[in-house]
Formats: structure tokens, sequence, C-alpha cells
């Protein structure tokens, strides 16, 4: 039994995180400034201990921080949608999702010669139209549903939801899902915010939320065949002091158990063809 694939990703939203809140003041401005601040030194601990990752950067990061970009590309690690201005993908429609999705699409292309793989929809949702998108974009696979956690599938359009009767699942696409996971995802753990309606206290002790990211991976390792986790991180709340340590731990901790790092591209396209029936 293979011991397992971690797909070790990074959503750089930068700025645009706070744009898409509507949180332009200097005080959010400057927890994202901190994003950029912070890839440096999460390229360098991933070039140490070798480790291939996907960054799902919007297109205002794109633009906003070139000179971070370019160094995420010329250190060999993916660039991935992630829509323009951090855009919650169900406030939407057909031509504004593929409008955000194409104009950075181009900037990827721009930065990196050719188009992105890869897709990781803002608000972790999709609308009736991604699928068609994505696939007219050259999409190879996405990163934003939750329907297994460890296995890819292949992601459905199509999907009809009557309250009177059972749900009727749409057909399957070629677009490969790697699915994702609250409870793998930095933001909720460790991210203090506070807002007029509701405040997510996060600030979590970093070392104890990725001792639980490594209980899933050792999960996945012991009784999945070729299994799959992706984590999701965030430059701006990663990227600080502690926190670093604790995800150096990770990853050392990780490759203890025999598992490998890989970027969501090539995880994809490894599993195509079985999802395929090829």
């Amino acid at each position: 039994m293979s011991r397992g694939t971690v797909c070790l990703t990074f959503d750089f939203d930068a700025i645009s995180l706070w744009i898409a809140r509507d949180q332009t003041t200097p005080g959010p401005v400057s927890r994202g400034e901190f994003g950029a601040y912070a890839i440096g030194r999460i390229l360098t601990l991933l070039r140490r201990h070798g480790v291939s990752s996907t960054f799902f950067v919007p297109g205002h990061t794109l633009e906003t921080y070139p000179a971070q970009c370019e160094a995420i590309a010329a250190a060999g690690h993916e660039i991935a949608l992630h829509g323009y201005a951090h855009e919650p993908v169900s406030t939407l429609d057909r031509d504004a999702e593929l409008a955000v999705n194409r104009r950075s699409a181009e900037l990827i292309e721009k930065l990196t010669g050719r188009p992105p793989s890869g897709h990781r929809t803002p608000s972790w949702d999709f609308t009736e139209n991604t699928i068609a998108i994505l696939t007219e974009l050259g999409v190879e696979y996405d990163s934003s549903l939750m329907g297994t956690d460890f296995e890819p599938y292949l992601a459905r359009s199509g999907d009809r939801c009557d309250p009177d009767g059972p749900y009727a699942f749409g057909a399957a696409s070629s677009v490969v899902e790697l699915p994702v996971s609250w409870t793998l995802d930095d933001y909720p753990h460790l991210e203090f915010l506070r807002t007029a309606r509701y405040v997510m206290p996060g600030l979590q002790d970093a070392g104890e939320m990725f001792a639980r990211f490594r209980r899933d991976v050792e999960y996945m390792a012991g009784t999945v065949d070729d299994g799959v986790v992706t984590v999701t991180l965030h430059p701006q709340v990663v990227g600080r002091g502690a926190r670093m340590v604790a995800l150096e731990e990770f990853i050392t901790g990780c490759l203890d158990l025999g598992v490998v790092f890989a970027r969501c591209a090539d995880v994809a396209r490894r599993v195509r063809p079985a999802l395929l029936g090829a």
C-alpha cells in the first residue's frame, strides 16, 4: 500500500481577502501585507526540505506583488487560480465568474508561460456554471469541495436540489477534485477576526493544530491506498514566528511517515486515468 501524498497548498490572498470583506482601512490591509512579507521565509522552508507545493493566487495578488509571485514560480511551485479579488463565487453570475477566472488565468500564463492547471474558489463553493467555465479554460483540477477526505474524485455538474424529493446528482466531469476540509485549514484555527456580525476566535496553538493535521495524514497513510491529504495554509496566517516552527515540524513529521509532498497538478494528472476508467 502506498503511504500516500500530501498536497501542501497556500492561498496567497494578501490584500484581496480584505477587499472581498470590504475592509480596506490600513489595519486589515496590513494583515494582507504580511502575507507578502512572509513569502520569502515560506519559500526558504520549502526549499530546505525539498517540498513542492501549490499556491492558489488571486489575480489581484499577482498584480500587486509581482516579485513574490515570480519567486514562487522560479522556485518550481505551481500557481493556480483563486479568483481575482477573492470574490465569493456564489455572488457571481456566469459572465462575471468567467471574466474573473479568464483575467486571472491570463495573468498566470503571462507569469509562468503556460495556462493554469488548477483552480480553487475563494469561497470553497461552486455555481451551476463553475465546471463549464473550468472546462472552457482548460483547467484540469479543482480543490474546493469536500465530498471525500483522502480520495480524489471527478467533480460533477448539473446537480439539482429539490426540497420535496431526493437530491439529483449531476454527471461527472473530467475535472479532478482534490478535496479540502475546514479541519485541514489554518485560517479558522489560528486567525482572529471580529466584525459587526460575528467573532472568529482563532488564536489556537499552531503546534496542536499541526498535530491534528498529522493525525489525519497518519490515518490516510494507514488506511487509504495512494491517498491524498490536501492541507490549506495562508501566508498571512501561518507565516508568523512560532507558527513557522510548527509548520516545519509538520513537514518533517510527514516525511518521517514516508509520505511524499507534491503539487496538486501532478497529483491530478496521476489519478485522472483511473478516475476516467482509462
